[in-house]
């Protein structure tokens, strides 16, 4: 699933080249992909502006100068790609020169054609994925919206937080904590791995074990590491592209992610990958020890 980077590395490309842009129509390929009613569709989409884009944890959200946003969410295939009017790409590096020409494809849910003759294609071949139309006043209380916790590089996000969390929730492994929405919001499954090793924490730890000291690495860690797959586009495997049909390249850096039986690039260990909070978990023994609980004497 595109995790927080991925999803602004899409968010920054539309908001680039579809901002200003009004929207000359709505094809639904897929019902179940955007199940909006058509006379709404019609109504506040058809003919509206695209006034802004935003991200909210995963979620891409373009606000219309109609007083609705159109939010999307990708799921687990889901792609998001902008061409031109010809059908070539507008920017982007994607291996694959036709990719744009050939679609829509096979995957195509719904298409967005812009009155400048760019059109915007959702893809999904899971069908996982979703389009849906909300009034701009009922964002804040939207389902997908209302539970998610702070972003990671928003000011909300601050050291005495993460603490707070880690105390509220100190029963569970480490990794569940930074895998919950409603804590952190854009943190996945890549990223929590990543960041618990630059911080030294076993992903298994429990989170009312981590130190003072601890969680203040792990505060800059996920902080550093969400940057960093930000600056790289993304980590690129699978069916994620961004919205010009590019790969990010984050998975060429990645310090354990995908890492299995590798040296670790900071002691020489091999990595492992085992399971924690129920998703494949890598981690490097030396770098991230568990710690031994002391057994208390019999009396």
């Amino acid at each position: 699933m595109p995790e927080g980077p991925e999803v602004e590395t899409i968010r920054r490309g539309l908001a680039e080249y579809v901002t200003g842009q009004h929207i000359a129509g709505v094809d639904v390929l897929f019902a179940r992909s955007f199940a909006a009613d058509r006379e709404l569709v019609e109504r506040v989409v058809v003919g509206a502006a695209v006034s802004s884009v935003h991200r909210r944890g995963k979620v891409l959200i373009l606000e219309l100068d109609s007083g609705w946003v159109l939010l999307i969410h990708l799921k687990m295939t889901g792609q998001i790609i902008l061409v031109k009017a010809d059908g070539g790409r507008l920017a982007g590096g994607h291996p694959n020169e036709s990719m744009a020409a050939d679609l829509p494809d096979r995957s195509t849910r719904v298409v967005l054609s812009f009155a400048s003759g760019k059109k915007l294609y959702f893809n999904d071949q899971r069908k996982f994925g979703w389009m849906r139309l909300v009034p701009k006043s009922e964002l804040a209380e939207d389902l997908s919206i209302r539970n998610l916790g702070p972003e990671v590089l928003g000011t909300d996000f601050s050291l005495e937080y993460l603490r707070g969390q880690l105390k509220r929730r100190a029963g569970s492994p480490i990794k569940a904590v930074l895998l919950d929405q409603t804590v952190m919001a854009g943190v996945g499954n890549i990223y929590a791995d990543e960041s618990l090793h630059l911080s030294r924490i076993h992903p298994a730890r429990r989170a009312g074990s981590v130190s003072p000291a601890e969680s203040a690495r792990l505060h800059l860690a996920i902080r550093d590491i969400i940057t960093a797959g930000i600056e790289h586009g993304g980590t690129s495997f699978s069916h994620y592209v961004d919205s010009l049909g590019g790969k990010g390249d984050y998975l060429d850096q990645t310090r354990v992610f995908r890492r299995e039986g590798t040296a670790c690039g900071v002691c020489g260990s091999t990595i492992i990958k085992t399971r924690v909070a129920g998703r494949g978990t890598h981690y490097c023994p030396k770098c991230q020890p568990l710690p031994k609980v002391r057994k208390t004497p019999a009396t």
